[in-house]
């Protein structure tokens, strides 16, 4: 197999700007030319104009069409596209062509095939049906990537290249005998010798003592519950592997054109499979990703934590929003149609949120194939369509706001989020299969953006320093490290929220013993001796000043807890089975710091209320307080310009009074520019149903 290492002579500040080229923020989408006769693809360009589209990403499923038969090519058509693209215009972020391999690939080396757990070898017929681990799929992948790579070099239309694309969307977790392989060599590197490995995997218990690495299996389909951290060791495998198959790919790139930036788009917010955050060091820009849930009343909600995970990944950089949709998708149950100004909404509140990128799946709505329900910029109804005028305002949209580009988010709230920690919580054989990493991370999240507090969504292992208010919720996995990092926030005068199952295990997701919550039992004053589920549709009711009305019904979880003497109860169980028990404590550390702890699953008023005491209490509710449904978000130019996005998701008009929002140089009463429509505003700013105003404030 061809491995490759980082060209020794590169240069990361030679790296051009992915945007180079591009006057103001970037619109497009992914463009399938190869999916149309010769007369559409003119057509495309003339539309793309119509639409003001700037990007494009291409032959991101090129394979087959490039490459119809092994070692014989049809570059015209890709030619002439990149040819025609950069007559237009239009920057060009190019794919690999590896995210789809050809039929005669898996043909002639069905070794190359993935397999699932049980055993079940996943066949060609669909996309990402390969195995990274093979060293024949890993050299076809990468002699791909090279011939495009060679062929487009010098490129006028070449901006950025297109890793793949989406990394284990579909396949997170091959356990193929090639993955086997690797695997075990992944186990050498990281414990060294074997004694180490069953002492992190508790091989003890159930007589799972490895004589050898070459023991090592994958966690395979078998008669009972699986070994936890030989599971969780596989994620981190599964991980760092996509990882590599990355960085072989980008590497190859970099010594052909070690001027053009690489990425490849995360699916960050709804994918469980990749620790995305350590992806970020190799990514020369962070792409993301983000498809609404029809279904999901709160889906706009979705949307804003998965862009500031996109976000926190880029570790506060502006980023690309890669795809999303105009309208339906086509993968779920009931694939519902936006409403009228959701696409604009949408598009707008990713740009709110650091995105320099307004992109879609995809250019033209397909007429044959598995996605040909999912929409695109020109949809089926073509040019003569509410849709197709619709992308075009939001064309107009991206261009008023090209000033925007560079900018940042600022936030002074953060929220803890780990992908291993997600991993090893949502193991079976915990106390309760109610409890789902997501929910605390979401139920949490959900309340600080009605009260319109943004949120940088950040790793355990980043510092915290900077942050007012830190919220910790379901934290189950974590080292003496990052759990030092939380303790020294508040230390530093931050108040830090801590929610039940945190720091219940090391980093082998071993127990910490003595009491829960373990890591965070000396912050927290609180010691658990043990945990007490509640059964299905079960409830307590839990009393204390900082709940609506007194007192707050409470589901899933309790605790047998005694706390210190410097420790408030804020809230005790009523009734179930820990009557008299504390349910939400709060510690005072040091001269201004706290430290909360919530023992219990709150209802949503009952979460809503105690976010407004803690963000009060942080002093991070915002300038401009806004109505449920609607958000504020700021961004700020290095000069100092600020740029307020209101989003109003409601079907009323509503008025906010802007003066909050003033810088300390300005005058009392801020003045300034709605970008999209050029009115100005002076104090308060009204906001149709539905609509979006962006503001610069005026210095």
């Amino acid at each position: 197999m061809r491995r490759r290492t980082a060209p020794s002579a590169f240069d990361p500040s030679a790296v051009r700007p992915w945007n180079s080229g591009l006057d103001g923020l970037a619109f497009g989408g992914d463009y399938n030319p190869e999916q149309w006769a010769e007369e559409v693809r003119l057509e495309d360009i003339e539309l793309m104009r119509e639409a003001g589209v700037n990007i494009v990403s291409l032959a991101i499923f090129a394979w087959a069409s490039v490459e119809p038969r092994e070692g014989e090519f049809d570059w015209g058509w890709l030619d002439a596209t990149m040819d025609r693209l950069h007559e237009a215009g239009v920057r060009v972020a190019l794919a690999t062509a590896t995210a789809a391999v050809p039929p005669w690939l898996t043909r002639k080396h069905p070794e190359i095939l993935p397999q699932r757990a049980d055993g079940t070898v996943l066949h060609q017929g669909s996309r990402q049906t390969y195995s990274i681990h093979h060293p024949v799929f890993r050299d076809y992948a990468l002699g791909t990537a090279e011939r495009v790579a060679r062929r487009y070099a010098d490129h006028p239309a070449l901006a950025l290249w297109h890793v793949d694309n989406e990394l284990g969307c579909h396949c997170p977790r091959d356990y193929s005998p090639a993955a086997a392989d690797a695997f075990r060599e992944w186990l050498r590197a990281r414990y060294t010798d074997v004694d180490r490995l069953n002492e992190a995997w508790g091989t003890a218990f159930w007589s799972q003592r490895l004589g050898s690495f070459d023991d090592v299996l994958p966690p395979l389909e078998t008669t009972a519950m699986q070994n936890p951290t030989q599971r969780l060791d596989f994620d981190r495998f599964s991980s760092d592997a996509l990882l590599d198959y990355y960085r072989d790919l980008r590497d190859l790139l970099r010594e052909v054109t070690p001027q053009v930036p690489t990425t490849t788009n995360l699916m960050a917010g709804s994918h469980a499979g990749m620790d995305y955050f350590s992806w970020a060091d190799d990514l020369d820009v962070v792409a993301n990703d983000h498809y609404t849930t029809a279904a999901d009343p709160d889906r706009h909600v979705q949307l804003a934590f998965s862009a500031d995970l996109a976000r926190g990944i880029a570790g506060g950089a502006p980023w690309i929003l890669m795809e999303h949709s105009t309208s339906a998708v086509n993968w779920q149950p009931r694939n519902r149609a936006k409403q009228p100004g959701e696409m604009l909404r949408n598009s707008l509140a990713h740009v709110a949120r650091g995105s320099d990128a307004v992109m879609f799946f995809q250019w033209r709505q397909s007429k044959a194939g598995a996605e040909k329900y999912h929409s695109g910029l020109v949809p089926h109804a073509g040019r003569d369509s509410e849709l197709w005028r619709d992308v075009v305002a939001l064309g107009g949209a991206v261009r008023a706001l090209g000033e925007v580009r560079g900018s940042r988010v600022l936030s002074r709230t953060a929220l803890v989020f780990d992908w291993n920690a997600w991993w090893a919580c949502d193991q079976d054989v915990h106390p309760t299969e109610g409890l789902q990493y997501l929910d605390q991370v979401m139920a949490w999240y959900k309340a600080l953006w009605r009260l319109g507090v943004t949120v940088d969504v950040v790793p355990p292992s980043r510092d915290l320093d900077g942050y007012d208010l830190v919220v910790v919720p379901n934290l189950y996995l974590v080292s003496d490290d990052d759990a030092a990092r939380v303790r020294a926030a508040a230390d530093r005068g931050a108040t830090v929220l801590i929610t039940y199952f945190s720091g219940i295990t090391d980093e082998h997701d071993h127990i910490r013993l003595g009491g829960y919550p373990g890591a965070f039992r000396e912050l927290l004053g609180v010691r658990t001796e043990e945990f007490f589920p509640l059964q299905e549709g079960e409830t307590v009711r839990i009393s204390g000043e900082s709940l609506p009305g007194g007192s707050a019904p409470a589901d899933l979880w309790t605790e047998k807890s005694t706390i210190a003497d410097d420790v408030e109860a804020v809230a005790t169980y009523d009734d179930g089975p820990l009557p008299g028990r504390p349910a939400i404590t709060r510690r005072p550390v040091g001269p201004d710091g706290a430290a909360w702890y919530v023992a219990t699953r709150l209802s949503d008023d009952g979460v809503a209320h105690l976010a407004r005491r803690i963000a009060t209490e942080a002093g991070v509710l915002p300038a401009i307080a806004v109505p449920d449904g609607v958000e504020a978000v700021h961004r700020v130019a290095e000069d100092g310009t600020g740029y307020i996005f209101v989003i109003n998701h409601t079907d009323a008009e509503v008025t906010l009074d802007a003066t909050g929002a003033v810088p300390s140089s300005a005058a009392s009463v801020p003045t300034g520019t709605d970008l999209l429509t050029g009115e100005t505003f002076s104090g308060e700013v009204s906001i149709a149903a539905g609509a979006v105003r962006v503001l610069r404030l005026a210095a």
